[in-house]
């Protein structure tokens, strides 16, 4: 049985969901709640010794990375496809996914604004200001980038790929720090095309059964 290892605040392990929910992939859940360190407990750093969530156990074993962990998912349920069919329509798809899972969110992520916090002694206003600076960064750069005939009802044409998966998770954590996105209608108007499909709707923090 495939099981999903995350948190329902992780945006990687929501990118996860999505993409379980898209395949129609049934899946058991395991929960680290992450503000109590549960990951790095020794059972889960065996099971993934960055003690990073998602994981995805398999009956082939275990997979860690969310951006790896979709396109497997991917290329064993194939339907539907949340890769395009030519090679740089592909291209164009991690391209986009990366700017926010390579670039955004790994220096705005929960373990970083704890350092912040924690040994640097930044206080809330400060975590605020980092967060939003270079969350607006990427996100302007997302717009533009999705100035493009390639761009249709989401990212990449009409139905929903690995850039969306990417997208929508990051513009949920935005939300919780109060970030203006007036200045994105384009990422603001695939969000809201987005949550119109049950799979992402399904797959929000909010609906998640360790959810607080």
């Amino acid at each position: 049985m495939t099981t999903l290892h995350g948190y329902f605040r992780s945006s990687a392990s929501f990118r996860v969901r999505i993409a379980l929910n898209l395949k129609g992939i049934e899946a058991q859940h395991a929960f680290y709640h992450l503000r109590k360190n549960e990951q790095s407990s020794p059972d889960y750093l065996r099971l993934n010794p960055q003690g990073l969530v998602p994981s995805l156990t398999t009956d082939e074993g275990v997979l860690t990375q969310s951006l790896a962990i979709i396109e497997y998912l991917d290329e064993t349920h194939p339907e539907p496809p949340l890769l395009p069919p030519d090679p740089h329509g592909r291209a164009r798809v991690r391209a986009l996914a990366q700017v926010v899972a390579c670039d955004i969110h790994p220096i705005d992520n929960l373990r970083i604004l704890t350092y912040l916090r924690g040994p640097l002694r930044q206080d809330e206003s400060a975590v605020q200001t980092w967060f939003n600076h270079w969350i607006a960064l990427g996100f302007a750069a997302l717009n533009e980038m999705l100035d493009s005939p390639s761009t249709g009802k989401f990212c990449h044409g009409d139905r929903p790929t690995l850039a969306d998966i990417c997208l929508v998770p990051q513009m949920v954590n935005s939300s919780n720090f109060g970030l203006d996105l007036e200045p994105y209608p384009r990422l603001r108007r695939i969000f809201d095309n987005a949550l119109a499909i049950p799979a992402f709707a399904a797959a929000l923090p909010k609906n998640q059964r360790d959810a607080e």
